[in-house]
């Protein structure tokens, strides 16, 4: 491959993919650019040695530019968005600036610098979402790559503008790009608000495991490795101007999840007993179902129904399939969390 530019890379899945790529392409350099907002943690990529760290806005379309330049770096891997949907329905400004502005500014910076007449070869790799889609009703056929867009909250609008903005720059100016479409993530360094860790840490602190509604909104769930498969395929063999549905080929409702998660609560800690020291809080700690902590809440604001992904294209074009099933995924995420307690524990404090 190439040295690339990772936008996002202290972040959850730009930081997965800054460990999934120096594993798998060690000689490639990395120069990872975030502003380390709340979601961006340094300790995510510490120790990456091919990993150059650089604290700066995507916004900032001279910054940009000149890392492109003076590190000669031909591939762009763009995961810098505000991406929790409730925020986005509290404070929407934020998912604009980032979202849309700055994936422009990244754009403009690409296009000043690749299509200068020199002909270099080059990649702008956009990271997106299945919300762009909109809802699926129980029996609708999941998102293909042609699914109109009808996206519901200010988040999703905000990722379909962006990736119109990279459609149209190569269809307008030449920029070599693709575009993958993802399904919900769940794996290590995730942002507890998410709802596998913010279920987890609330588990183990004997908090309230809030539930929308009734629990009931499916979601497809992908392993945040087999999303960085689904990159690399991406970007080895996708065709400049297309889009690509990753999914983890597991649709659940969110309450088969919670159940899930409270099951292994409740059966780590019966398998290890030093748990019940380290979080005396918990439940399971004492003996109890950490099920109890399930307390239903007012649902969100336009809370989409259900999302799936017809992944089809990406398997055959890509070559692409995920390796993790959620069951174990889920198990080895929820270990991870347990034994990098540090890690989140730095990143409560901050919040």
């Amino acid at each position: 491959m190439a040295d690339l530019l990772v936008t996002g890379g202290a972040g959850f899945i730009g930081g997965n993919f800054v460990h999934y790529w120096a594993q798998h392409h060690p000689a490639d350099r990395i120069v990872v650019l975030d502003s380390l907002t709340y979601a961006g943690n340094p300790a995510t990529i510490a120790g990456i040695t091919q990993a150059e760290l650089v604290v700066g806005d995507i916004r900032d379309t001279a910054l940009v530019e000149s890392l492109l330049r003076e590190r000669s770096l031909s591939t762009i891997v763009h995961f810098a968005a505000e991406s929790h949907v409730d925020r986005s329905i509290s404070g929407p400004d934020a998912f604009i600036d980032t979202n849309i502005l700055g994936t422009n500014s990244l754009l403009k910076a690409a296009r000043a610098v690749w299509l200068d007449g020199s002909g270099v070869p080059h990649r702008f790799h956009h990271i997106s979402t299945d919300e762009v889609y909109g809802s699926l009703g129980p029996h609708d056929s999941a998102f293909s790559e042609v699914t109109p867009y009808a996206p519901n909250s200010p988040y999703s609008a905000s990722k379909a503008a962006s990736d119109h903005l990279v459609r149209a720059y190569h269809h307008t100016f030449g920029l070599e790009v693709t575009t993958t479409n993802c399904s919900n993530n769940y794996g290590p360094y995730q942002y507890p608000e998410k709802l596998i860790p913010l279920f987890l840490l609330n588990a183990l602190n004997g908090r309230a495991l809030p539930i929308y509604g009734d629990g009931m909104n499916v979601r497809d769930w992908l392993h945040v490795e087999d999303h960085c498969r689904g990159i690399d395929a991406c970007l080895q063999h996708g065709q400049p101007g297309e889009t690509y549905n990753i999914g983890g080929g597991e649709e659940l409702p969110n309450m088969a999840v919670i159940d899930r998660i409270c099951a292994e609560v409740d059966r780590t800690f019966a398998e290890d007993p030093d748990l019940a020291r380290r979080f005396p809080q918990a439940p399971a700690a004492q003996g109890r179902a950490t099920s109890e902590l399930k307390t239903f809440v007012t649902d969100r604001a336009g809370h989409d129904r259900r999302y799936a992904i017809d992944e089809r294209k990406a398997r055959s074009d890509l070559g692409y399939a995920p390796q993790h099933d959620f069951a174990t995924g889920l198990v080895a995420t929820l270990r991870w969390f347990l034994d990098n307690e540090a890690w989140w524990q730095e990143v409560e404090r901050r919040s």
